[in-house]
């Protein structure tokens, strides 16, 4: 035992073990060789320790000659390796996340707390790596003031993962149409907004106006409002959705088994809330005889089978969807057939499907896209095909009418994939007062 302690004593050891362990993890795993320079600070100090000689041990007599200035050391000390340590962690491992709405109902609810794996599909290093530690985009205590540096901006880089993304998996992701934000409105999409004003102003008045009225930012990747709905369909894939039922590559969904979707209720006589408690119903709407509200399908038929209710209607969506342009009359509920972009792939590139990719070409993609009479131009360059330099993916809320997802607003580039929600290890009802408000029944159950 005792040549066992001598030997990991031993500061070559030392050093060799900490050398591996860095070069592995961050210039290896990390892909930036720039970081290879780090390990002469491991070399310094396990071997030279010329740092310690001349500032470190002018540190520690200070800590002997003043208790005032040990106890700052000692506190300041503990309070930047935890920062460290949590930041590595958020970068590397994992994060929390909670569910703020009902898009993904009932498979996970308003007030679940899940685990994020961020080495399942691989961490994805950040875009913006000067920012305040424990926040996302915004300084505590303001609305307003940004919490992050762009002085130092970083390309998109993922690290190798377990795995690649599966279809039917529930991800998180930075929410592709986060870029642009009204400041003194962030609840809202700015896109959507945008159209509401040309059409009551037109294109450019309507644009000029919505200017006037609010303050418009702009936001990295890295920093896009966070988002969870289910990965349905991967890049290469087909969809279609008819009347509801999502097809893929021409077949039907796999099953989701508390998959929702909204329907009118009538009645002879109302429901009541013991009913509705019992059903496990969370939203609904109306009173007496006529209510609204998504259901899953063994709560219609548990419904169907009640004395006093008449029928059960499903509601049809008539909103215009994706890509919100006149020559697709698609809605949520009659949509497509759409192609998944991967990456690597060649279209032809013409008028009549720009308005599915110009996005992705645009923006997602970097490049100066531009419509000049009847012909396309790329980086300034006369195009007829188009290759795509990243895969996405299609994505939908559980809560199949309560969900702004992919239908409503696109594709998820693959650099907006933040990681796989794994478990929920914290469950709260925010109807209900501690203790009562505990899900014991949800807490570590598995994400399926």
């Amino acid at each position: 035992m005792e040549q066992i302690k001598k030997f990991f004593n031993n500061k070559w050891v030392g050093f060799t073990i900490a050398t591996i362990i860095y070069v592995l993890w961050f210039v290896v795993w990390t892909g930036n060789w720039w970081l290879i320079l780090g390990v002469g600070v491991i070399y310094d100090l396990y071997i030279s320790k010329y740092f310690y000689r001349y500032v470190w041990s002018k540190n520690e007599k200070l800590c002997e000659i003043s208790s005032l200035y040990r106890n700052i050391y000692e506190w300041v000390n503990a309070i930047v390796f935890a920062t460290v340590a949590a930041t590595l962690i958020h970068i590397f491992i994992f994060q929390m996340y909670v569910i703020p709405s009902s898009s993904m109902e009932k498979s996970l609810l308003v007030g679940d707390y899940l685990y994020v794996s961020k080495v399942t599909y691989g961490p994805q290093m950040p875009n913006t790596p000067l920012s305040f530690p424990f926040v996302h985009h915004t300084m505590p205590l303001s609305q307003t003031k940004k919490s992050f540096s762009e002085a130092i901006k970083w390309p998109y880089h993922r690290l190798k993962g377990l795995r690649e993304i599966e279809r039917g998996d529930v991800f998180v992701f930075n929410f592709p149409a986060g870029d642009t934000v009204l400041l003194e409105n962030q609840a809202v999409t700015y896109y959507d907004v945008l159209r509401d004003y040309q059409e009551q102003y037109g294109p450019t008045r309507g644009r000029k106006q919505l200017e006037n009225d609010y303050t418009i930012i702009t936001r990295p990747v890295d920093k896009r409002e966070n988002y969870i709905k289910r990965c349905v369909a991967l890049p290469g894939d087909s969809i279609r959705i008819i009347d509801r039922e999502l097809f893929i590559n021409g077949k039907p969904e796999g099953s989701v088994a508390e998959k929702q979707f909204c329907y009118t209720i009538r009645t002879s006589s109302p429901l009541t809330q013991y009913a509705v408690d019992n059903l496990g119903i969370t939203e609904i709407t109306g009173n007496g005889n006529s209510y609204f509200s998504p259901l899953t399908d063994s709560m219609v038929e548990a419904l169907s089978k009640m004395d006093n209710v008449i029928s059960i209607e499903p509601y049809t969506v008539m909103e215009q969807a994706f890509p919100h342009n006149d020559k697709y009359a698609w809605t949520a509920d009659n949509f497509g057939p759409l192609w998944i972009p991967k990456k690597g792939t060649t279209i032809n590139l013409t008028l009549e499907n720009l308005p599915l990719y110009e996005r992705i070409i645009d923006v997602y993609e970097n490049n100066d896209l531009e419509v000049k009479g009847e012909d396309i131009y790329i980086n300034g360059q006369k195009s007829s095909s188009y290759t795509f330099k990243m895969d996405y993916y299609w994505a939908m809320g559980d809560n199949r009418h309560n969900s702004a997802d992919s239908r409503y607003w696109g594709f998820v580039p693959e650099d907006h994939v933040v990681g796989k929600a794994s478990f929920i290890w914290l469950s709260l009802d925010q109807n209900k007062s501690f203790p009562a408000n505990i899900r014991w029944d949800r807490i570590f159950n598995k994400i399926k």
